[in-house]
């Protein structure tokens, strides 16, 4: 699935940071991401004590 900035997505897992699954973020990226995050999207935007976090496209939904 492919993403743009701004998207608002559910996490359902992330293996860079569990204590994000079940919540909301927003999707940074403009582009699909490369080999410099290993094919994953950036998540920000999650909760006041968790930073952006790297998930792959298949870690969340668009909502």
């Amino acid at each position: 699935m492919t993403f743009t900035a701004g998207d608002k997505v559910r996490i359902i897992s992330c293996e860079d940071d569990p204590r994000t699954v079940g919540r909301t973020g927003l999707t940074v990226d403009e582009v699909p991401p490369g080999p410099l995050t290993g094919g994953r999207w950036t998540v920000a935007a999650i909760g006041v004590l968790i930073g952006p976090v790297l998930c792959h496209g298949h870690e969340f939904q668009k909502r």
